[in-house]
């Protein structure tokens, strides 16, 4: 078994990244651990679970600092109680990856990871106003600070956010909060195909109702879901999430249900309406299907119905649609190669994107997790890792091969 290194403060972490001798597999709370590539088995582990903590919350200047390993869970309890939220939403990936729990604040960071409310609030990178961490060298540095309006010189944490600890271990990260919506609500819209889902999703959206977030399920999905409206549809579910103020909210659910031109509609409310959309997040259609292959695949959302019936039919899979259109969820049957030459070839017309979020360890050893860089961008990342961890002690492979 390797080696654990589990440091307790920020100081420690950069004592041992410089003292050590090969490579360093860097964990949170290993929530994460089956996304991406596999680090060598050689790798001592460098884990951070001991640097949890919120260590500054001012509510009224939205701002939030905590240590790395800080669990999801407990930064969420803390923003409940002053009706306030992370709007990137981060997705729990825990029964998808066979995690423990809804993992930490810098995992959430490290893998930029986002919920269906993209497509307004942004990335987790647009969130980060400043981290502090450890290059490969085992020198400690910080970038950013605790307003949005203080960046000089690179912005390291827009680098940092989807590095996937190959560039430098976190050990503190401030994030920007908001105010929780007084009003959720979430109009659905019943039997639409895919491709009229995508052009009411992308009608929805560019209106002037402040759509937040567009998802579309297949009936199979549709069923599995904990909510009994959408579970009992019979059909596929339309969902358009509206939020704020409750009669502002009320009209704008009214007028988007006036814009279905076909098809029935129901509205789900506070509770149900909040349930629903963690399970878009969290991928809950496929999550309990352990055998299946889980793909990650980004295109215009002009194009996901369309590509998305097609790699389900080449490949004998199942989908459903997030980011109103534009991201496509895919479990396909185990294939030794998670059909990624066919995934990659069919989205490539499309200049789509596809991380495979899920597979078995040979098969992520062996195929390209990530969509593979062209040559110049492959260039370019590979000087900024000779800048961060030149002797790439850091999760070395993580993202791909010499990275």
């Amino acid at each position: 078994m390797a080696d654990v290194l589990s440091p307790a403060a920020p100081d420690e972490v950069a004592a041992l990244v410089a003292a050590a001798k090969g490579a360093l597999e860097v964990r949170g709370r290993g929530t994460k651990r089956a996304l991406g590539r596999p680090v060598p088995a050689e790798a001592v582990m460098l884990d951070l679970s001991r640097l949890s903590g919120i260590t500054l919350y001012e509510p009224e200047e939205l701002v939030l600092s905590a240590r790395a390993a800080t669990p999801m869970k407990d930064i969420r309890a803390l923003l409940a109680e002053k009706r306030q939220e992370l709007s990137f939403d981060p997705p729990d990936l825990s029964r998808l990856l066979g995690g423990r729990d809804a993992g930490t604040l810098g995992g959430a960071i490290a893998c930029n990871l986002s919920g269906p409310r993209r497509v307004k609030a942004g990335a987790a990178r647009d969130h980060i106003l400043g981290f502090s961490g450890v290059n490969g060298r085992g020198e400690a540095f910080k970038s950013g600070g605790r307003v949005v309006k203080n960046v000089t010189g690179f912005d390291l944490s827009k680098l940092i956010a989807g590095s996937f600890g190959t560039l430098a271990v976190m050990t503190d990260v401030t994030v920007k909060v908001m105010p929780k919506a007084e009003k959720m609500r979430t109009v659905l819209i019943f039997g639409l195909s895919a491709d009229a889902a995508g052009a009411a999703m992308r009608d929805a959206l560019a209106s002037a109702h402040e759509v937040a977030a567009a998802a579309y399920w297949p009936a199979e999905a549709a069923r599995a879901s904990a909510v009994e409206l959408v579970a009992k549809a019979g059909a596929s579910v339309t969902a358009l999430l509206v939020e704020g103020p409750g009669p502002s909210a009320e009209y704008r659910c009214r007028a988007l249900r006036g814009l279905a031109a076909a098809g029935g509609t129901d509205e789900l409310h506070s509770r149900n309406s909040e349930t629903f959309w963690a399970e878009v997040r969290d991928v809950a259609p496929f999550r309990d299907d352990a055998a299946a292959q889980i793909w990650r695949v980004s295109v215009p959302p002009s194009d996901g119905a369309r590509v998305a019936a097609a790699i389900a039919a080449r490949l004998k899979g199942r989908y459903f649609l997030d980011w109103g259109g534009g991201l496509v969820w895919l479990a396909l049957d185990p294939l030794p190669d998670a059909g990624a030459d066919a995934v990659r070839g069919m989205i490539a017309p499309h200049m789509g994107h596809a991380t495979l979020v899920r597979a078995a360890d040979a098969v992520r050893a062996r195929v390209p997790v990530f969509q593979p860089d062209p040559p110049a961008l492959r260039e370019l990342t590979l000087r900024i890792k000779d800048g961060f961890d030149p002797d790439r002690r850091l999760n070395p492979g993580r993202m791909a091969e010499g990275v």
